[in-house]
């Protein structure tokens, strides 16, 4: 996972858009967080194409359908995620948010795994816990990716920048795991994705 980054002058912000379940706007703030986050998901870092079930996640449930409920509480993240976490809100509090500047400071990446960075930070590891960033079967398919794409940069002879992009041109669907391909690779897809 990577620091989500929040526009200050979203649609959704200027617009003064109010999310409602099963209303009409809401499907347009869906729409606008899938183009601001790119089409990926906030929490698993994985694209999120057409077919993908998604949902627009209240990251603090507890603030559901009230005045403090609002843009910087929404991200958009694959259905399955969204459902793993409700209802356990309560059982990691204190809680790092997504969009903690020092996020990627305190959330940590080692060898297709996250980490807190310190064991003293129970926010890191309350938000690694509550979003199961370490969940085996995740893990192990960020770590399969990343070694597949390795492998086939490797097999077509590209150094790993010049695989990527070309991966983007041909379809960004084929592309996952921002975080550990800037970790593994040194290549920031979210900048050459502006």
């Amino acid at each position: 996972m990577r620091k989500v980054i929040k526009d200050s002058n979203s649609r959704i912000v200027t617009e003064n858009l109010k999310y409602k379940s099963g209303n009409s706007t809401s499907k347009v703030i869906s729409e606008i967080l899938l183009t601001e986050q790119k089409s990926f998901c906030a929490y698993t870092d994985e694209y999120i194409s057409r077919t993908d079930a998604r949902d627009i996640e209240h990251f603090n449930p507890t603030v559901k359908n009230t005045p403090q409920d609002n843009y910087y509480n929404w991200f958009l993240v694959k259905h399955q995620w969204n459902k793993e976490k409700s209802y356990k809100w309560d059982d990691y509090q204190p809680i790092l948010h997504p969009t903690a500047e020092d996020f990627e400071e305190r959330v940590i990446y080692i060898d297709g795994d996250y980490f807190a960075n310190s064991d003293l930070d129970v926010e890191a590891k309350n938000l690694i816990k509550l979003l199961k960033l370490d969940d085996v079967e995740l893990a192990n398919k960020r770590k399969r990716y990343i070694s597949r794409k390795r492998e086939e940069a490797k097999i077509f002879g590209q150094d790993a920048l010049t695989f990527f992009s070309i991966l983007l041109e041909d379809d960004t669907c084929q592309v996952s795991y921002l975080r550990a391909i800037k970790e593994e690779f040194g290549i920031d897809i979210w900048k050459i994705l502006n």
